[in-house]
This record gives structure tokens, sequence and C-alpha cells, in this order.
């Protein structure tokens, strides 16, 4: 008897053991859940919170098309700013708020920080940092409302486009596109070729072909060119606006009269700016131009089509220039001026636009920029950005360096952007050896800085290697009232925080 109690006593104990350790499952089974069911709660307050923080960014972005220039909400006064967020019954579920930051000076760029939360649980928010910027008309490293030829010797670091048609027979970087499908090269007789095409004969062949390229043309099927077109060529594609894309001069006048730099017509042949690096620059009247070398100098002007053909350079003479003073760079960056404007030099941290036009608009009065001697930045990190706008040509002149260098945005807004044809008997420097363009060209008429011979196309005046290479920092950093590609703001990066 005395083994069996001890029997049922030990029992017990294992009844009690093992219904303890039961219970300490149920427990953590019952634990488990809980963090589960919480965690999952969790999961759909923050999934909730990033949408409301969501649906903020998108509300501004809405805002912004309709008010691109409002970066106060509609308020008039400093945020952040707050919103109800509502379900699709009414309901205020949450809010976000904004904090906005407006672009910088020379940008478009506004930063756009949303931060949602939900009412259930106000410990839970979500954050997104959207940047939503208004591209510029520096899209492309050169556009054109013309057909464009790039020779040999030309190397473009950047898009290129055309209203009308390109042969390019350089080395292309980029996509070069044209807005038709085929077009007669105006630079040889024959059928009508690919809307971009070239005369460079394929590999191992070298030089280019002067005549109509039969494989260059439909019905042909396009053959891959990777050794001129490395990025490809697209054509037909949307003509560019060009209209819409130049430039507001007459409200860049209003701007610079306002809070600029502004001067009316000199009374003379026009102004040369010289750019220095510590903000300021130094002004002269131009009374007299160097006069054309040589009665056979201008030769084959009226054949080219020419007009305005001279030097394009301030005279060596003593009274060649006046001295008008020194003046410190705008606040706004904008200089206007009623007249001719040479312009060289260096910048530091600064943001310029030097804009030449005259008014009423008339095709025989217009104005032009001339770049003869080097014009370059200090920083090449987007600190640093002019752009030249020309009512009439951006010229490069007889009297230009041997090797040039231009960084900056050149617009011709009714002309060209180039240089004009000067035969050897304007002298030593109707060729030259290298100009670098560092941004970008837009010109309503063919642009070039180089002639070639059409049988061999050997260079006959201009410069002989042509880089232009695509500066990106224009594209949403572009100078003072650079003209934009549109008035709406698209998303350029966004981020959870």
């Amino acid at each position: 008897m005395k083994s069996r109690f001890k029997k049922q006593g030990y029992m017990i104990i294992q009844a009690l053991v093992f219904g303890g350790i039961g219970l300490v499952l149920i427990g953590g089974l019952v634990g488990f859940a809980q963090v589960n069911i919480k965690a999952a709660r969790l999961f759909v307050m923050r999934e909730k919170a990033f949408q409301i923080a969501e649906a903020g960014v998108e509300y501004y972005r809405w805002h912004l098309a309709h008010a691109p220039e409002d970066y106060q909400d509609g308020t008039g006064a400093p945020g952040p700013y707050v919103h109800n967020y509502k379900d699709k019954d009414g309901n205020v579920i949450g809010s976000f708020t904004l904090t906005i930051t407006p672009p910088p000076v020379g940008s478009t760029v506004v930063t756009v920080i949303s931060q949602g939360k939900v009412n259930e649980d106000a410990s839970i928010s979500r954050k997104i940092e959207a940047k939503m910027a208004i591209p510029s008309l520096s899209k492309f490293a050169v556009v054109a409302n013309a057909a464009m030829r790039f020779g040999e010797g030309t190397e473009v670091f950047g898009p290129i486009h055309s209203n009308e048609g390109i042969r390019f027979d350089g080395l292309a970087h980029n996509i070069v596109s044209s807005a038709k499908l085929d077009y007669d090269d105006p630079d040889h007789n024959g059928a009508n070729e690919f809307g971009v095409h070239t005369h460079l004969r394929a590999p191992p062949q070298t030089g280019t072909n002067p005549n109509f390229v039969p494989e260059e043309a439909p019905p042909s099927t396009l053959i891959d060119r990777p050794d001129v077109f490395m990025a490809g060529r697209l054509f037909p594609v949307p003509a560019v606006d060009f209209a819409g894309l130049t430039a507001d001069m007459a409200g860049i006048k209003a701007d610079a009269q306002a809070n600029g730099f502004y001067l009316a017509n000199s009374g003379a042949l026009g102004y040369k700016i010289v750019l220095k690096n510590n903000d300021t620059f130094d002004l002269y009247r131009v009374n007299s131009l160097l006069s054309t070398p040589g009665g056979s100098c201008s030769n084959n002007v009226t054949a080219r089509n020419q007009v305005g053909w001279g030097t394009w350079s301030v005279g060596t003479g003593g009274g060649a220039l006046t001295l008008l003073g020194n003046n410190a760079f705008p606040a706004n960056g904008l200089i206007f001026i009623e007249d001719h404007v040479w312009v060289e030099g260096v910048i530091d941290s600064a943001r310029l636009t030097i804009a030449s036009g005259r008014f009423p608009d008339n095709a025989s009065t217009r104005t032009s920029i001339t770049i003869n001697n080097n014009l370059t930045y200090t920083n090449y990190d987007g600190q640093d950005v002019i752009s030249l706008i020309a009512q009439n040509n951006i010229n490069v002149g007889l009297k230009s360096p041997d090797i040039l260098q231009i960084d900056g945005a050149l617009v011709a807004q009714n002309g060209r952007a180039g240089r004009y044809y000067y035969n050897s008997s304007c002298g030593t420097e109707h060729l030259r050896n290298t100009i670098t363009l560092n941004g970008m060209i837009a010109t309503n008429q063919r642009y070039g800085f180089a002639y070639v011979s059409g049988l061999n196309g050997a260079l006959v005046s201009g410069y002989n290697i042509r880089n232009i290479i695509y500066d990106a920092n224009l594209l949403y950093g572009p100078p003072p009232s650079f003209p934009l590609t549109s008035d709406q703001y698209t998303t350029i990066s966004w981020r959870e925080l």
C-alpha cells in the first residue's frame, strides 16, 4: 500500500509539470499571435502613412502645374503646410505635411518633402523627398531649325536635333535625331537621303563620298554605323517648337532695366564686355572694326549667302575702344544691350545671361554677339553658367585664336551660330586649329565653324577640329531667364527619408 500512494503523488507532480509546460506554450503562442497581429497592424499603418506621403507629393506636383512659381502652397506664408487626407467615403484618416524648398538662384529644381501620418496611430509616419524641375532648352548639345552638316573632325558629346535634316560625317557620342524621314541634302545633287545620314565611308574605307549615297537613302534599309553614330540615330521624331524655345527678348530687356544691367544703343559699333573672376566686367565702346584685308578676301560671300559678312574683329588702333568703366555683375544676372556685343573673359561662381537685341524687331537692324577670345568657367560643376542670346547671330570673327574655348549656352534667335567664310586672302587666320564648345548651341539657321571642299572634304576655312561638349548642368540649372522647353514640372528624383 505504501508503494501505491507514492506512485499517485508522483503522477500529480508530472501532471503539474506538463500542465505548466502547456500553459507556457499556450502563453507563448498567444504572445506570438499578439506580436503578429501588432506587426500586421503596424505594417498596415505604415503602408497607409506611405501612401498618404505619396499623395502629398502628387498633390504638390499638381499644384505646381497650375501655379509654377508658387512655393508657399497658395498661402503666401512660410510652411510647413498640413493637409487632411480623406478616404473614398470622405472620412479623414490621416494627414500629410509638406516642406517646400524653392529653386536656388539659376535653377528650376523644387524640393518637396512630404510626411504622411495616420489618425489611428499618431506615432507612425513616413517621409518622402521628391525633386521636381522644368527642363531648359539645353536638353540638346545642338538644336537647329534648319538643315545641318557636321563635317569630318567634328566630335559631339550630347544629343543633336534638327527640325530639317542632318548630314553627320564626324563622331556623335549621343543620339542624333531629325524631324524629317528624308530630305534633299543641299550640299550635293541627287535624290533625298535619310533625315539623319552620313557620307563618311564605312571602315575599312576612309574619307567621305561627296555625291549622293544610295545606301543612306530610302528605300534602302538603314545601316548601323556605330563608327559615326555611337548611340544611334532617330528619325522622324517630333519637331522642336523653335519659336517657343527662343528667349523672350523683350522680357529679358524689362528685367535687366528693372534689376539688372541695361545699355541702349552705343552710337558707335557696339560694346565689348570683358568678364572677370571677381564678379565684375570691364565695359568698352567699340569705335572701329578691323578692315577687310585684301580685295579678294570677301570673294564668294554672295554665292555663300553670307548676309552681314565682315571681319567682326575689333580694330587694333588706339581709338578702336573706349573704356567706359568697371561694373559689378547684376544681382539678377541679366545684362541686356541694344547693340552688337563682343564678349570674352572668365567667371568664377557666377550665373549670367548676356542678351543682345534691338527693338522694335526688324530683320535689317537685328544685333549679334561675337566671341573672339576665350570665354571660360572656373568651375565645371554647375556653379558657373553663361548664356549668350543674340537676336541675330552668334559669331566667331576673323581674328580668333588658333585654339579657342567657349563655355556657355549659345542661342542665335533668328540667325546662326558660327563663323563667316574667310578665304586665304584674308590672312593666315582663315584657317584655325581647334574650337571647343562646352555647353550647347541653339541656332535658327544652319550652324558652322568650318567650310570644306565639296569634292574632297578638305578644310578651306574655319576650324579644323570642332569639339562640342554637352554641359548637363544646364538642363535643370540654366542661366537666368534662359528659355525652358515647357512650363510643366517633371520628377527627377524620388526617395524615402
